[in-house]
């Protein structure tokens, strides 16, 4: 269960069903958002970066020029809160230069009171919801050989092969426990490899009941990049505008908390002084997974913490609460992985170990395995492997002190001895003297 680099795997998703894309946006009402909404958000974009072209406020918004932002741009020319300052560049109306004017001022500050959100448009709940189930289905489906082919960096047996698989084709919730250090992350962040070769689309942000929530996250979404494709009449055409370009293309979410994690981290993140939500992890994970690092040594308890999860992982729905009091539904479309070093009776009972659908036991090597993961480790990183080297460090560093086998050991153990051999301008090879050094630096005993 080595932890070394993952080889890149070349993955192809469920072909049974096509690929979800955004349909593109040609007038108002296909934005699910009302023309008085759409006045007010470009008003304080306009408020907050003052002279615009009509091209570049449909850029900040993520709505198009032609259908869209000029009828609403036209609107607020009548009702003389924006006005048009340099027409000369003879390109159209979307090089027009706007201006917001002092009442275009006041209508945008009543609307920054109620939020202060000036981003790309939001999508509305109800269309994310669909187009969540819609793409859960093109999830690729785990076999023996793709499997073996993600986890062939780790030495691992059949038996946990044939567990995870499964595992990872029910989409729903895995429990990794084990000692420490025998590679219970790095299973998990292979698994999370598996899925980042295959993209999805989501929203920047959400619409509910007037309310926006920030989905859309730089630090836990990749951007997939689009390719452009050509028209017969312009050339180039970027892909976005042949979808709707309030959606960003993202490789499937694989998102990473641990101890940092609070029962209010699950929930809407209301931001008083914005005055917009942030999308809680789970939400943010739709589509992909979520890993639960160290579970049992969050700030919450684990109770606590699969009470909470308890509906989600059986339906498969979420309610989130608005500061309001309401509850939205969204879809809870995330493999949960929990890892854990601590024994699972000291977390949860057996009713709770029943709701998590597959319980998967990430055990210390066998000596087999030791060997053949010291051997990759050691030919890594530029030590000269030997058996009877290594023979000598499990009588000498293991059965003498009845210390247990871990498969971070020899990642370690040849660290240690590549640093001892640098410093006395020797080759790293597996010498008693160097595995004596090597062992004495590493090993503490407790």
């Amino acid at each position: 269960m080595s932890k070394m680099p993952p080889r890149s795997a070349s993955l192809e998703p469920n072909t049974n069903a096509a690929p979800y894309v955004p349909p593109p946006i040609t007038r108002v009402e296909d934005t699910g958002l009302s023309f008085l909404w759409i006045q007010d958000h470009i008003l304080k974009v306009m408020y907050y970066e003052g002279y615009l072209t009509g091209f570049k406020i449909a850029e900040q918004i993520a709505l198009p020029f032609a259908g869209v932002v000029d009828q609403v741009l036209e609107s607020l020319k009548r009702e003389k809160l924006v006005e048009v300052r340099s027409s000369s560049t003879g390109l159209g109306d979307g090089a027009y230069l706007y201006a917001i004017t002092g009442a275009g001022i006041a209508r945008a500050r009543e609307a920054l009171d109620r939020s202060q959100y000036a981003g790309p448009a939001p999508v509305p709940l109800q269309v994310y919801n669909d187009a969540c189930r819609r793409q859960s289905r093109g999830r690729t489906q785990v076999t023996s050989r793709l499997m073996h082919q993600v986890l062939s960096h780790m030495v691992l047996s059949e038996k946990t092969y044939g567990r995870l698989g499964p595992a990872v084709n029910s989409g729903t919730s895995i429990f990794l426990y084990g000692p420490p250090g025998d590679g219970k992350s790095s299973v998990a962040k292979a698994i999370g490899n598996l899925i980042l070769s295959q993209f999805m689309y989501i929203p920047y942000a959400l619409y509910v009941d007037g309310q926006v929530i920030k989905l859309y996250d730089s630090v836990n979404h990749q951007l997939s990049p689009e390719e452009e494709l050509p028209t017969s009449s312009t050339g180039v055409l970027r892909a976005n505008q042949r979808r709707d370009p309030r959606w960003v293309r993202i490789s499937r979410p694989f998102i990473i908390t641990g101890g940092e994690l609070t029962l209010a981290g699950l929930d809407l993140v209301y931001e008083e002084n914005s005055k917009f939500y942030e999308a809680p992890f789970q939400v943010k994970a739709n589509g992909g997974i979520l890993l639960i690092d160290d579970f049992g040594r969050q700030q919450v308890r684990p109770r606590d913490l699969l009470n909470r999860w308890i509906v989600p992982l059986e339906s498969r729905i979420d309610y989130l609460t608005l500061h309001t009091g309401r509850k939205v539904e969204v879809p809870f479309d995330v493999l949960v992985i929990f890892s854990t070093n601590l024994p699972p009776r000291d977390l949860v009972d057996e009713a709770f170990l029943r709701r998590l659908r597959h319980k998967i036991e990430i055990g210390d090597p066998t000596y087999e395995e030791y060997r053949e993961i010291f051997r990759r480790v050691a030919a890594a990183k530029g030590v000269a492997y030997s058996d009877q080297g290594l023979a000598y460090l499990l009588q000498e560093w293991y059965i003498k002190h009845n210390r247990k086998m871990r498969a971070s050991h020899p990642r370690d153990i040849c660290d240690q001895i590549v640093d001892v051999a640098r410093y006395i301008s020797v080759e790293p090879s597996m010498t008693t003297e160097l595995i004596d050094a090597a062992c004495e630096a590493y090993f503490v005993d407790l």
